[in-house]
């Protein structure tokens, strides 16, 4: 008799595909490897720290923007062109200070400039 393995035919001693000479052993996920992404390469919405309070943050940020009607949406979006502000910065200089930037406020204007380029 013997080992079933060691007798068997030689049709079924190799494998009926080839694996392609780029790819070796190390690159095929072991067992219980579903194949998603690696986790420690994903830096999810909320950044590399903790969700903390994350998702209220961003709903009350969108609220924020979303309750303004349209036509002061609209003044505000001239306004921010003319003094050279995006329509997000003018609107959170608003809520964040209650000060409505003019083409006066030059210091104010220029470090939010500023900013937008260290982003």
């Amino acid at each position: 008799m013997g080992d079933s393995r060691i007798n068997r035919p030689a049709r079924f001693r190799r494998m009926y595909w080839q694996r392609p000479r780029e790819l070796t052993a190390a690159d095929i996920p072991g067992i219980g490897h579903n194949g998603g992404p690696p986790l420690d390469e994903h830096i999810p919405e909320w950044g590399k720290g903790g969700i903390g309070t994350y998702f209220a943050w961003r709903a009350a940020s969108e609220a924020a923007f979303k309750k303004v009607p349209v036509e002061t949406a609209i003044r505000r979006a001239k306004r921010a062109a003319e003094i050279g502000l995006t329509y997000r910065e003018y609107q959170l200089e608003i809520l964040e200070r209650g000060v409505f930037l003019q083409k006066d406020d030059t210091v104010r204007i220029a470090q939010i400039i500023a900013a937008r380029s260290r982003r």
